[in-house]
């Protein structure tokens, strides 16, 4: 799963990094109805269920459906997806994750799958590995397949780790998906009303990784960012950009357990830890 990531770009960073063209200033004349708003963010070293996040999103129809397409564009989006006929925003905190395997075919992804794809910008994803009392590495399991997992868990020991490119002069570029929803206590003639939210696709993990976790984000790497954010590109093609992650460039880092805690917002949550050290694990909030 992806749970936890950071982001400490700003939006002219963001920019330059995808290749966007200057848009108006965040928050001027954007109808919230038609397109996700644009909000300046702090650096989020600790972006958590619910949070708003950057999002890179396709190239939008210029006049109508038969017009050619804009630009690609940057939107701040809540992580979380809320599927369109939902009653409650809050099923967005259990549907911030979409399964690769699944998400063309489940009824709360499939349309966004189709229609509605972005990459959301990361410095670094977290994961946590399962350790048992004894030191022990446990196998890495996740609910969709493991009924026992809660229960192993509760009983194991947590070790973070970041996960990125090395140097970290270039973003990950996680698969995610969007949609629209109109919250009904609203009134009618608020903007606001409108709530745009995005989910992460999921995949297995890659063998050099899954040591820590059976699953890992979708990471789109840069020569697959046009073909996954063109409406127009076909399910065969999504489902190879999907399994076409860049593992062998990803290092993985065990850092502090002040990240286990969401309080903990700090550059150096993403700072390696020297083998052997750190406090003894926390829970994971």
């Amino acid at each position: 799963m992806c749970g936890r990531y950071a982001q400490s770009r700003n939006v002219q960073q963001l920019r330059l990094d995808f290749g966007l063209p200057e848009e108006s200033l965040p928050g001027e004349d954007v109808d919230t109805r038609a397109w996700p708003p644009l909000e300046e963010l702090e650096p989020d070293y600790n972006i958590s269920p619910g949070r708003p996040v950057y999002a890179v999103l396709g190239p939008p129809p210029q006049g109508g459906e038969e017009a050619a397409p804009g630009p690609r564009s940057l939107h701040t989006l809540r992580w979380g997806l809320i599927p369109s006929w939902a009653k409650d925003r809050n099923i967005g905190y259990r549907m911030i994750n979409a399964r690769s395997e699944t998400v063309a075919d489940k009824p709360a992804f499939r349309t966004a799958f189709r229609r509605r794809r972005c990459l959301l910008p990361a410095d670094a994803y977290y994961e946590w590995q399962l350790v048992g009392r004894d030191g022990t590495v446990q196998a890495s399991t996740s609910p969709a397949t493991d009924p026992d997992h809660k229960k192993r868990k509760a009983k194991a020991d947590k070790k973070p780790y970041s996960v990125h490119y090395p140097g970290g002069g270039e973003p990950l570029a996680m698969a995610g998906i969007f949609e629209r929803w109109r919250d009904p206590e609203a009134p009618e003639e608020d903007p606001a009303g409108w709530v745009w939210s995005c989910a992460v696709i999921t995949t297995e993990a890659a063998p050099a990784l899954a040591h820590i976790h059976e699953r890992m984000p979708v990471i789109v790497p840069r020569q697959d960012w046009e073909a996954w954010l063109d409406p127009a590109t076909g399910p065969d093609e999504l489902m190879h950009i999907m399994a076409d992650t860049p593992a062998d460039r990803l290092v993985a880092d065990e850092v502090s357990t002040d990240v286990n805690t969401i309080k903990n917002n700090r550059p150096d949550l993403l700072t390696p830890l020297a083998a052997g050290s750190g406090p003894e694990p926390d829970t994971l909030f």
